[in-house]
């Protein structure tokens, strides 16, 4: 699926293929929480970093977070003008890209079930969706995005 997405200002527009598109993965990490902001959590997607087409690159920016005391290699791509939070890319899989899904404005399949993940982090302010369709992980989940979406039948060859 070709995902197309944008900065709030529109100063950068990009495009990709995705063959992971349902956003079904909330994650509650301080990084996540705080670059990526929206309700307390990030949302990101997967894709084919050697698909990345990029309008306005001038306008982009990087970021690389501090983990228990080291610079993470994993860059997070931001405009520079807006503040918005767009991808993700880390050098250790080139071939990955990982959109916020809030930066893109292409239509998103509904995912049949929210994972959420990271909770050990999370606000006691945030409300976590209980329930049938929510699953709950204090760290990492089970399944990457790429095997969530084929145990579901959602993969996109």
């Amino acid at each position: 699926m070709k995902l197309s997405g944008s900065c709030h200002c529109r100063a950068i527009e990009f495009e990709m293929e995705s063959k992971t598109p349902h956003p079904f993965m909330r994650c509650y990490c301080s990084i996540c929480r705080k670059i990526g902001g929206s309700g307390g959590y990030a949302i990101n997607l997967m894709a084919d970093a050697g698909s990345l087409k990029i309008q306005g690159a001038e306008s982009k920016e990087a970021y690389n977070a501090v983990i228990d005391g080291k610079v993470s290699p994993a860059e997070r791509h931001f405009c520079k003008s807006c503040g918005s939070h767009l991808w993700v890319w880390d050098p250790r899989w080139p071939e990955l890209i990982h959109p916020h899904a809030g930066a893109i404005d292409t239509v998103l399949p509904r995912p049949p079930e929210t994972v959420h993940i990271m909770l050990e982090y999370k606000p006691d302010w945030i409300e976590v969706p209980k329930g049938p369709g929510h699953i709950h992980f204090s760290r990492y989940p089970d399944l990457s995005i790429e095997d969530w979406h084929k145990s579901k039948g959602l993969y996109e060859d």
